[in-house]
């Protein structure tokens, strides 16, 4: 029948060629990642283990107020949404490490649906999980309505896709915003957290975000993840901050970009969380404890250089970050910047965060 065909013949071998040329660079790919890293069990990480947490405890400087969304569904399409469990947990721990003790509020109070990324979680929100005293403050969040503002020495405004119905239109919230702004607290939200910040009016008549510097999650970063999202949510939060006059500060996708404007910070993405809440203690008047910086920040940082410089610059991070500072490097969120770049049909920029995936992997062979 090929013989007759030899159309179909072709077809054939091109097809199998093309099918074992994928199978062979999808193994290769496979082995850029650090298998043995990924296969470790951090589930049962607890405060303790963490030295930031346990070691040099700071007294206590007052109280911090988080507010997380209690929608479980983007409005109509009935998608599952909630707070994000990373935007929470790591803020949490970065204001409890700088002594300051942390409520949870929620619009509706109780318990709030959560999100949980099992490929971005670390050490800080596996410890979260098992925190017996963090995880009776989530499940018994305070009504928003409840809330005596005057406790607090800040607000906190967590991410996560439900915010964006919940958030904008709540006047107990608006009010804390505004009566928190006039009088100089810090105001800080991440991700779809900035959807409190709408809808705010001060006292002379003003809107909140006439020209204010302000990031939050990203049209772009919106849309590649859900393309209908114009359809599913009530605005897109950058196009809503802008209208009503904030001067947006976009940063590179899915990477750490904080906006600070006097008392108001604000980050664009998940990635912003251990920035934004250590820009809020510096706001706060003290220098943040010592943190050890992660391996996914540090793969931020080789990834935002990639951006601005190049991919030799991006190396030379890499060779100083891994021998000289002896710090870690998280080289799956370099890879998980590879499956953007193909969703984005960049594949130039796919093959350079290729290279640098391999790259990131032969200086840790080095090391070992």
């Amino acid at each position: 029948m090929l013989k007759k065909y030899p159309i179909l013949k072709w077809t054939l071998i091109s097809f199998v060629s093309l099918l074992t040329l994928l199978v062979i660079f999808g193994v290769w790919f496979i082995n850029l990642l650090p298998l043995d890293e990924m296969k470790q069990d951090l589930s049962t990480t607890m405060v303790n283990d963490i030295s930031y947490l346990s070691q040099n405890v700071i007294s206590k400087r007052g109280k911090i107020l988080a507010v997380v969304t209690s929608k479980d569904t983007m409005g109509i399409s009935g998608k599952p949404t909630g707070y994000e469990l990373t935007e929470l947990s790591r803020a949490y721990y970065v204001f409890e490490a700088n002594g300051f003790e942390v409520d949870i509020a929620s619009p509706l109070g109780g318990k709030p649906p959560v999100v949980i990324d099992g490929d971005d979680m670390g050490i800080y929100d596996y410890a979260f999980l098992n925190d017996s005293i963090a995880q009776y403050k989530t499940s018994h969040t305070i009504a928003i309505t409840d809330v005596v503002a005057e406790e607090y020495q800040a607000v906190f405004f967590v991410g996560g896709k439900g915010a964006m119905f919940d958030f904008p239109d709540n006047k107990k919230i608006q009010t804390i915003v505004r009566d928190y702004y006039q009088a100089g607290k810090t105001i800080g939200a991440v991700c779809h957290g900035p959807a409190a910040l709408v809808n705010v009016t001060l006292d002379n008549g003003q809107h909140l975000l006439e020209n204010k510097k302000i990031s939050s999650f990203t049209n772009e970063e919106e849309l590649l993840l859900i393309s209908d999202a114009k359809n599913i949510f009530p605005f897109l939060l950058q196009d809503k901050l802008t209208s009503q006059g904030a001067k947006f500060n976009k940063g590179a996708m899915y990477l750490e970009t904080v906006s600070q404007d006097d008392n108001i910070i604000t980050g664009q993405n998940p990635w912003s969380t251990w920035k934004l809440a250590e820009t809020m203690v510096k706001q706060l008047g003290y220098q943040p404890k010592y943190r050890e910086i992660t391996g996914e920040e540090n793969a931020g940082k080789v990834l935002l250089t990639y951006e601005k410089d190049g991919a030799e610059k991006a190396k030379e991070l890499i060779q100083k970050l891994m021998i000289q500072d002896k710090q870690p490097l998280d080289r799956t969120l370099i890879a998980s910047h590879c499956a953007i770049a193909v969703m984005k049909g960049e594949i130039g920029r796919f093959f350079g965060l290729i290279g640098l995936t391999s790259h990131a992997k032969s200086t840790a062979e080095q090391l070992k």
